[in-house]
């Protein structure tokens, strides 16, 4: 039986770009940065009170996942915000909120009481979006 999600994947654009940001403006850890294979690069990073999910920042490029073709409409897609792919969490959003917009983050929503708790939305370097929340 299934236990638990260890690992997920979020495609960005340059995995440079988004070990800066979701390292130097997100606060979050570096797992695993290591080459694999011929031009690929296996990067992980780690929320820093989540240890144990390691979100793999997986590059689109021609290869092992995408042919040429695919690779070019996944950074299409990707560059238009069409995935959004998580809630992050944190105890204080609007700390959290002004510390971000600081660092340069771009908000589509600032923090707003919902039914679940109060939510933020915002995207990454990419163009990939999340929301940000505080529980109730």
């Amino acid at each position: 039986m299934i236990s638990r999600l260890s690992h997920a994947s979020i495609f960005v654009l340059d995995q440079d770009s988004a070990y800066k940001f979701y390292v130097d403006v997100l606060g979050f850890k570096v797992h695993t940065d290591a080459q694999f294979g011929p031009g690929m690069r296996w990067l992980t990073v780690t929320p820093p009170d989540q240890p144990d999910l390691e979100i793999s920042l997986m590059a689109i490029a021609e290869g092992m996942m995408f042919n040429k073709e695919s690779a070019a409409t996944m950074r299409d897609l990707v560059k238009k915000g069409t995935f959004g792919f998580g809630v992050f969490e944190c105890k204080d959003i609007y700390a959290t909120y002004e510390e971000l917009k600081a660092k340069g983050v771009e908000f589509s929503k600032p923090p707003k009481e919902e039914f679940y708790g109060i939510e933020a939305l915002f995207a990454d370097d990419s163009g990939n979006w999340f929301s940000l929340g505080q529980k109730k």
